[in-house]
């Protein structure tokens, strides 16, 4: 297993107009571990994940995926990286199996496989029965589901989520968790900002922030 860290920072600070929106934070996630971000509202995790993803830039310090400074302009990098941390966008006439089918065709290629990784991942997350079903006939926790099926459908190394538990009732928490642990055994790295105790008890370490 490589030594190189899948997920770290070092002294990540930032500050917004005298306003400190994440204190120095350092850490490192190794390839094929699942780490959770914990903390108040207002402690920096949001705006940690949006360092990595280069929405938000640091005041100090640094933060890198496999060693190197995201830049999701790169190909390479936005192959590299999913995350659920913005909205997912989502198309009002397409049913969810079309658009998990669609996300995987564009990343993997419109194989014979394609449509078989996207059953998968719709299975796993409890959404095969309401494949048919257009976006707006879901309810929110439905949604976040199939919020994280467009993303984790993606072929991804790294993964970074903003509280995937929103909107979940306690079994659907404990699927995600067990989901997201499962996919770890499997190589993937993932960072997650989350309030949620089954996560936190799911996951292989954790970073506190404020």
């Amino acid at each position: 297993m490589s030594k190189v860290p899948a997920i770290a920072a070092e002294d990540a600070t930032v500050v917004l107009d005298g306003t400190t929106l994440l204190a120095p934070t350092t850490f490192a996630v190794m390839p094929g571990k699942f780490w959770c971000l914990t903390g108040s509202n207002g402690s920096g995790k949001t705006t940690l994940l949006r360092a990595f993803l280069g929405s938000r830039r640091l005041t100090g310090g640094a933060v890198r995926v496999h060693g190197e400074t995201v830049d999701l302009a790169r190909p390479r990098h936005r192959r590299l990286m999913a995350s659920l941390v913005e909205p997912v966008p989502v198309a009002r006439d397409m049913t969810l199996r079309e658009q998990v089918t669609l996300v995987a065709a564009s990343w993997h290629g419109d194989t014979t496989t394609t449509a078989e990784r996207a059953e998968e991942v719709t299975g796993q997350l409890g959404l095969s029965a309401l494949a048919e079903r257009f976006p707006s006939q879901l309810s929110s926790g439905q949604l976040q589901l199939f919020s994280l099926a467009l993303t984790l459908v993606r072929p991804a190394e790294v993964v970074l989520l903003d509280e995937p538990e929103r909107h979940l009732d306690s079994d659907r928490v404990d699927l995600v968790a067990t989901l997201l642990a499962e996919r770890a055994e499997q190589g993937t790295s993932f960072l997650v900002a989350t309030h949620e105790a089954a996560m936190v008890d799911a996951c292989d370490g954790v970073m506190e922030l404020g």
